[in-house]
C-alpha cells in the first residue's frame, strides 16, 4: 500500500510511523482516533469506516468542510497561496482576522493557509483561544491539491467529532480498533514540561488515559494501540499492554541537520 501524506504539516505526525503502526494495528470494520491530528493514520489504512476526533474545533470543522464541500473549499483556499499572500504584514492580518471570525468557513481557509505559511506548521493558541504561530518565511509554501483531494475522498468513510477522548471511548462498540496519539509525555521531569502542561494535557491526563484505555479494553475486548515517547514513565503507566519500539526522526526542528531520531513506544492493549 503506497503512503500517503497529510495535506496539513504537524507537529508530531504519524507519516514515517504509519508501516509500523500498519503492521500493529488490528483488523475491525472501525477505526477510531480520539486524537486524529493531521490523518496520517486513517489517510493509510483501511477499515470500512472511522470515527475521528480531536479537541481542536478549528481541525474538525476544517474536516467537515473538506468533506461536504471539496471543490469549493479546494478553489477559495488555492487563491491564498500566490507571492502577494506569502507576506509577513499580510500573514499577520489574516491572523488577526482569524482571531476575531467565528465564521466556520472563513476560519477553516485561513487555518490551512496558516498552517502551510507559518512556522513549521505548528498550531498553538494562547490562553485566550487566539492563534500566535508566527510568520513562517518560506520561498513558496506548498499548496498540497493532490492531498486535499485525497483527504476529501476518504473521508466518506468518516464521521468526524470534537469532544474528550472519554467521551470518544463511550462511543465504542464491536468490531471497533482504537489508535490514540495524545499529546506525547516529555523526555524528562523537566524537558518542554511548561508548554506540555498549557497544552491541557497533563501528567496527570496521560495516567487517566492508560488507566481508561487498560479498562475499556479488558472489560470490552477491544484493542486499543497508544504511540507515545519511550521513557520509563510511559512503560510504568502502559503496565498490562505489549510493546514495540520504533525509532522516529523529529520532525519539529527547521534545521534538518539537527533532527535527531528518538524511540517511540507503541503499547498495544488486546
Amino acid at each position: 500500500m503506497q503512503k500517503t501524506r497529510a495535506f496539513l504539516k504537524w507537529a508530531g505526525g504519524k507519516y514515517s510511523l504509519v508501516d509500523h503502526l500498519r503492521e500493529k494495528l488490528p483488523a475491525g470494520k472501525r477505526l477510531v482516533e480520539p486524537f486524529v491530528g493531521a490523518g496520517s493514520v486513517f489517510l493509510n489504512t483501511d477499515y470500512d469506516e472511522y470515527l475521528l476526533n480531536d479537541i481542536n474545533p478549528d481541525l474538525i470543522n476544517m474536516y467537515k468542510i473538506l468533506q461536504h464541500k471539496p471543490e469549493q473549499f479546494i478553489a477559495d483556499a488555492q487563491r491564498f497561496f500566490t507571492p502577494e499572500f506569502n507576506d509577513k504584514e499580510r500573514y499577520y492580518k489574516i491572523r488577526e482576522k482569524f482571531n476575531k471570525t467565528s465564521d466556520p468557513y472563513q476560519r477553516s481557509l485561513m487555518f490551512l493557509y496558516m498552517n502551510r505559511h507559518g512556522f513549521n506548521g505548528l498550531c498553538r493558541y494562547n490562553k485566550s483561544g487566539g492563534f500566535n504561530v508566527p510568520f513562517g518565511s518560506y520561498k513558496k509554501p506548498y499548496f498540497p491539491l493532490k492531498e486535499l483531494r485525497f483527504f476529501a475522498e476518504k473521508s466518506k468513510k468518516a464521521t468526524f467529532i470534537c469532544e474528550s477522548y472519554s467521551d470518544v471511548y463511550k462511543r465504542l462498540g464491536r468490531d471497533d480498533v482504537v489508535y490514540c496519539d495524545p499529546p506525547y509525555a516529555p523526555l524528562s521531569r523537566t524537558a518542554s514540561f511548561t508548554s506540555y502542561s498549557a497544552s491541557g494535557f497533563s501528567l496527570d491526563d496521560q495516567a487517566l488515559l492508560a488507566k481508561v484505555s487498560r479498562e475499556t479494553s479488558q472489560e470490552r475486548n477491544i484493542p486499543i494501540l497508544i504511540s507515545n515517547h519511550d521513557i520509563p514513565l510511559t512503560r510504568e503507566l502502559y503496565h498490562g499492554s505489549t510493546f514495540e519500539v520504533v525509532q522516529v526522526k523529529r520532525t519539529i526542528s527547521r534545521n534538518a541537520g539537527k533532527r535527531n531520531k528518538v524511540d517511540e513506544l507503541l503499547a498495544l492493549y488486546r
